[in-house]
């Protein structure tokens, strides 16, 4: 166990600097897509470096894809619960809810013909069990100065849609299900509140999105 946390940060992981991220313009939270082309800046400017070293280093952003499940028939909301203590390997994420699976670009992801998505199908696989979904909408941007985790971070906020029956593969995972969005809006306005940051950034533009394509919130 100890051997695979520190290998991981030995992997190479896909990085942009922060300055050719940011120099068409700067953000904190949300911004949607269609003003700048956060995407294409990254595709066209990363480069590869060990993750140990990123996680330390803000004057580089990791990218990550983070993607919400959408069941088309209903407008429901694929949501999951980390198991909480101990039972859950990263301690900053134990117990909390998300609605978004995404993890870092590795190397490897550059193999396909567009690196962030294939990251991105990669986490899906690896993370749910779903056995087709359609083709992948980006909604926007998500960036959190705030936290030292959000400093080194960047998120590419992407949609699915799928008929299919959805279940968490991750046997460290509580709980997991389709929600409906006014759930999800009452995990985040609970006094004892306890949702992933990124998750919780991506629910106005999830409001908007359900609104904007007749499905009832």
């Amino acid at each position: 166990m100890i051997g695979d946390f520190l290998n991981k940060f030995e992997k190479e992981i896909m990085v942009v600097d922060r300055s050719t991220l940011f120099a068409d313009g700067y953000f904190q939270g949300f911004a949607p897509a269609g003003e700048i082309d956060y995407k294409k800046i990254i595709v066209e400017n990363y480069h590869y470096i060990k993750r140990g070293i990123a996680e330390e280093r803000p004057e580089f952003k990791q990218p990550i894809a983070y993607c919400l499940i959408i069941h088309s028939e209903t407008g429901h909301i694929f949501a999951y619960q980390r198991a909480a203590q101990e039972d859950y390997h990263e301690a900053r994420l134990r117990g909390k809810w998300s609605w978004g699976i995404g993890g870092h670009i590795d190397k490897i992801d550059a193999d396909g013909d567009d690196p962030i998505l294939t990251s991105m199908e990669r986490e899906i696989e690896e993370e749910v069990t779903m056995p087709h979904y359609a083709p992948p909408e980006i909604l926007g941007y998500i960036n959190d100065d705030e936290t030292p985790v959000g400093q080194v971070h960047f998120g590419l906020l992407f949609l699915v849609k799928t008929i299919a029956h959805v279940k968490p593969q991750d046997a460290e995972i509580h709980w997991g299900g389709f929600k409906p969005y006014a759930e999800l809006a009452e995990i985040v306005m609970a006094a004892d509140k306890s949702v992933e940051s990124w998750s919780e950034f991506s629910l106005e533009p999830l409001r908007k999105y359900l609104l904007q394509n007749g499905y009832s919130i």
